[in-house]
């Protein structure tokens, strides 16, 4: 197990399915400016896509619980050579065997595979500590989350919850 926690804290290079290489490293707690300039690189379509509705902006509140990094809490960001910004975030919330997940990938930077291979290290981390299903609340039209939810899951069940789909998944 203690291989498994030091494998959650340290930087890797990841290479996507096009060959991209980048770094994904944990995130710290308490880093606010972080989710920021996500947030910030994030068009409208994509805070909606990820927030599920509207989301101009980040109360201090959000904004505190979204950098949250604990026993519970983990988030990897992706960089790109040549870019010092992060370009992409993806994080989870422990409960038991069980994890929410969610991410997100700065707008120049989707439809690169980096929101996949961020996502699926994050899965596997995850899945090395002891947890074996994820759930994800996505809004029904967001393929790109719907597609990467498939691909890095052994058995997917979906249902509406409003006007969004939970999605619940193994990944033993």
């Amino acid at each position: 197990m203690a291989a498994d926690r030091d494998n959650l804290s340290h930087a890797r290079r990841l290479v996507t399915k096009e060959g991209e290489s980048f770094l994904a490293r944990p995130m710290r707690h308490g880093e606010a400016r972080t989710v920021m300039t996500l947030f910030d690189r994030l068009g409208e379509k994509s805070r909606r896509a990820r927030f599920n509705g509207p989301k101009p902006c980040l109360s201090r509140s959000e904004l505190r619980r979204l950098a949250s990094v604990d026993g519970t809490h983990r988030a990897l960001v992706a960089y790109v050579e040549d870019d010092p910004q992060p370009v992409a975030i993806a994080r989870l919330v422990r409960s038991g065997d069980e994890a929410e997940i969610a991410f997100a990938v700065a707008d120049e930077y989707q439809s690169r595979g980096i929101g996949s291979a961020l996502t699926a290290q994050l899965v596997a981390d995850a899945r090395a500590t002891g947890i074996t299903k994820i759930n994800a609340l996505v809004a029904r039209d967001n393929s790109a989350a719907i597609a990467v939810l498939r691909r890095i899951a052994t058995r997917l069940a979906a249902r509406f919850e409003g006007s969004d789909l939970l999605i619940e998944a193994a990944i033993t």
